[in-house]
């Protein structure tokens, strides 16, 4: 069980925050997992992805490092496995949208990632 992340901040239901399971549990830590910078935890360095270095890259590289960067936060989740990017820009905002494998089901994690 993990509490729901909207717009990067914990959602509120009726009594208090919402909390997911199972598959929406997963996609909520694969969510703050991507969107969060490698590094910025002195505790856990290891936490985080670097799907920010993706600006100093020229577009056409964009997918594959996208599934590099995802792959390597997400690389403790179990049965979880990355098997796809796409990333486009609007403004000065990128949205990577990652394709997950999580026991047999297909899962979309979508984060935009602003300067």
């Amino acid at each position: 069980m993990s509490l729901r992340l909207v717009n990067r901040d914990y959602a509120a239901g009726a009594g208090g925050l919402i909390s997911d399971t199972g598959g929406e549990a997963l996609l909520d830590e694969v969510l703050f997992r991507l969107a969060v910078r490698r590094g910025s935890f002195p505790f856990l360095p290891e936490l985080g992805s670097r799907m920010y270095l993706l600006r100093r890259e020229k577009p056409s590289a964009w997918a594959d490092l996208a599934c590099q960067y995802a792959a390597e936060a997400l690389t403790d989740l179990p049965n979880l496995t990355v098997t796809g990017a796409a990333v486009s820009r609007a403004g000065d905002v990128l949205t990577a949208a990652v394709s997950l494998q999580w026991r047999g089901e297909e899962l979309t994690a979508t984060v935009e990632l602003e300067e």
